[in-house]
């Protein structure tokens, strides 16, 4: 059975063979700790990370443009190129490519939603609020929880 790293790599070899015309010769991988960025490019031993989550959520177009985005890091690297997001030999190359400038924000599903039981004022946070503790800040009557993971 293929792994899904298989998969990516032989992804990111076939994108960079059909788009730059060079081969990519080192590791692709998907990191789990990656969160709003794309993928990253690692200088040091020239290796790439893709955030699996930007693979699940969107189509083979805009992932495609996010391992060419990489790629450009990659490919100007290695011929002594300015590879940085502000090098003018970064900005012409991705825009030849047709690569993301940016990552695309990913869907969040990740508020916890608390709602005032007096005035019904809606309160949407990211993490756990004390329902002893905080009312609401409108009227400063108590507030109850409504949806989302409460752990």
């Amino acid at each position: 059975m293929i792994s899904k790293n298989e998969t990516l790599l032989a992804f990111v070899r076939w994108v960079s063979l059909v788009d730059f015309a060079k081969p990519f010769e080192h590791e692709a991988r998907f990191n789990g700790r990656l969160r709003s960025t794309g993928g990253r490019f690692f200088p040091k031993d020239l290796h790439l990370d893709f955030n699996e989550k930007m693979y699940d959520a969107f189509s083979e177009d805009v992932f495609r443009q996010i391992v060419q985005h990489e790629l450009v890091h990659y490919h100007l690297y290695r011929a002594g190129k300015g590879y940085r997001h502000r090098d003018a030999d970064f900005k012409v190359l991705l825009a030849q490519v047709g690569g993301l400038r940016f990552a695309p924000a990913l869907p969040d599903t990740s508020f916890l939603v608390y709602q005032c039981m007096s005035c019904k004022q809606v309160y949407q946070r990211r993490r756990k609020i004390d329902l002893k503790k905080y009312r609401c800040g409108k009227c400063g009557k108590p507030l109850q929880f409504v949806k989302g993971k409460e752990a």
